[in-house]
């Protein structure tokens, strides 16, 4: 449509070139959507019309942008949990605490919260790769007593003949027991139970995100806090405060289960180190 509906055969470098850094220039795509155009077009010229894409010399591809994730106060964090209640503040103030993702929270097993270690397993998280973080002290009576609740939850059901947990990979077939014992049960489980497809036993799944963000959103209302925050900002307040009371990155990288440490270092730029930097207009007022 761009080049008045001329055949891509009759096309080549100049035209792709044109209509990439038109995108840019006068569009203002993003640069993801620049590149979903580049790769549709590489598609089409070497597997549609079987032709080597011409290189392309002037092509102007767009800078990414890179925004900084957006933290609360210690101030703000207490504020939202002070509107909050029940297990759903329990998911947030873990989440906060471990620097856990939600689907990390809410996918959490029984068998992963190591009390005496004070760990928290997080497995098969983003990347696939397990990592452990900090269990707070200060969770850890509600945590048990959250415990000995769902327990008594897994007990009935078992009475009801039912009692199983989704397992992953299989896992049912080489353990066929272990999906009804209470170490495989989630941390924070729906108030349904499902048939399980592989099986058709009813299963009890872990409880949605949207159970918590939900909660989350009406806390942060209710605060009065007016940044743009979810669920997920807690988990960058916990790098964040981290990095202010002094822990080092690397150890920020490990507990957020971040490849690159250059994920990491986004947070250094967050609270940056200017306490004790006085504006020219306090000086200028006499502050």
């Amino acid at each position: 449509m761009f080049h008045k509906k001329r055949h891509p055969k009759a096309m080549g470098k100049n035209e792709i070139e044109a209509f990439l850094n038109y995108l840019t220039s006068k569009k203002s795509v993003s640069a993801s959507t620049q590149s979903t155009a580049l790769n549709a077009l590489a598609f089409l010229y070497k597997q549609v019309l079987e032709v080597d894409m011409p290189a392309l010399d002037n092509f102007r591809k767009a800078r990414r942008y890179k925004p900084l994730p957006v933290v609360m106060s210690v101030n703000e964090v207490q504020r939202v949990f002070s509107n909050m209640r029940g297990t759903t503040r329990l998911m947030a103030e873990l989440i906060y605490g471990t620097g856990m993702r939600i689907g990390e929270c809410i996918t959490l097993r029984v068998k992963d919260i190591d009390f005496d270690a004070r760990a928290v397993n997080i497995r098969a998280p983003k990347g696939n790769i397990d990592r452990s973080s900090i269990l707070p002290a200060s969770l850890i009576n509600e945590l048990r007593s959250h415990l000995i609740k769902l327990a008594q939850l897994h007990k009935d059901d078992l009475l009801m003949g039912d009692g199983f947990a989704p397992m992953p990979n299989a896992l049912y077939k080489k353990y066929p027991s272990a999906s009804k014992s209470f170490a495989w049960q989630y941390v924070f489980p729906s108030s349904l139970k499902r048939p399980w497809q592989d099986t058709q036993n009813k299963a009890r799944w872990h409880t949605s995100e949207s159970t918590l963000r939900k909660a989350f959103k009406r806390a942060v209302s209710a605060a009065e806090i007016h940044k743009h925050v979810g669920p997920h900002t807690l988990r960058h307040s916990f790098a964040s405060h981290l990095l202010a009371s002094g822990t080092d990155i690397r150890t920020i990288q490990t507990l957020l289960g971040h490849r690159n440490i250059e994920t990491t270092m986004i947070y250094t730029h967050i609270s940056p180190d200017h306490k004790n930097v006085n504006s020219p207009l306090d000086k200028m007022r006499g502050s």
